[in-house]
């Protein structure tokens, strides 16, 4: 699959893949930064921001849109850097193109297959009937009925726009990623990842604990793990200077 993707800057290629619900958008504000000293590529993920919608999505196939977009660009020396969904994108990419990698970072994501906890998001977004739905504002409405943190509200109504006049729709593929939600939950395959990986965790995060950290060190042996204090999972938003230093330090800057 052909993904939509902008850059910034010149130099080292950089690519940045975003979570779930996501959109490379989320990240222009670090990647303007980043963009002082490397080439950044902002990617749209398949079924989400700008790029094609699919029946399917699992990690396999992103892995491989990741990769069509690399050997297109005759992309070598990467480094990339991944958040949550993104994180285990750029797993499964390292386990099968480990020769094109410099370094990595993965953003609150580990290896495990993950229980179900979006529910009350689908029901949030299904409550929104895109067809008739007669303003953002009624479309919000419905949202808050299920989700009640008022930044995840924010964070899934930017991909609520205009497709005509008329009619809203979501940047996502909802239906298919409601279909293939489990395939998202999924534990990557028990294959290496040779490249340097930084595994960088919200404290208030569960989704790298401690005891995770083993399973972790024998997909990935040159893995490392940094913390950052009072973060959640969100926590290049929540905490982005902190974020943005850990991540220009592990590359060098």
């Amino acid at each position: 699959m052909k993904l939509f993707y902008r850059t910034l800057g010149e130099g080292q290629p950089l690519i940045i893949l975003h979570g779930l619900f996501g959109s490379a958008d989320n990240w222009q504000t670090h990647a303007k930064k980043l963009s002082e000293y490397f080439k950044v590529y902002l990617v749209d993920q398949r079924n989400h921001g700008h790029s094609p919608h699919a029946s399917e999505i699992d990690y396999s196939l992103m892995a491989n849109d990741l990769y069509e977009l690399v050997a297109e660009e005759g992309l070598r020396d990467i480094l990339l850097l991944g958040h949550s969904m993104g994180g285990k994108t750029i797993m499964r990419f390292a386990q099968q193109y480990n020769f094109l990698i410099d370094k990595m970072i993965v953003a609150d994501m580990g290896v495990r297959q993950y229980p179900p906890h979006h529910d009350t998001v689908f029901k949030g977004l299904f409550a929104v009937d895109v067809d008739n739905c007669p303003s953002r504002k009624d479309a919000e409405s419905r949202v808050s009925q299920f989700v009640k943190d008022e930044g995840t509200k924010q964070f899934l109504m930017k991909n609520l726009y205009w497709k005509t006049p008329e009619k809203l729709a979501w940047r996502f593929n909802l239906d298919a990623i409601y279909s293939q939600r489990e395939n998202l939950m999924q534990a990557i395959p028990l294959e290496k990842i040779e490249a340097h990986t930084l595994f960088l965790r919200g404290e208030l995060s569960n989704y790298i604990l401690d005891d995770d950290m083993p399973s972790i060190m024998e997909i990935a042996p040159n893995a490392t793990f940094e913390t950052i204090n009072g973060a959640g999972h969100w926590l290049h938003a929540e905490a982005p200077t902190e974020f943005l230093e850990r991540t220009m330090a592990y590359y060098g800057i």
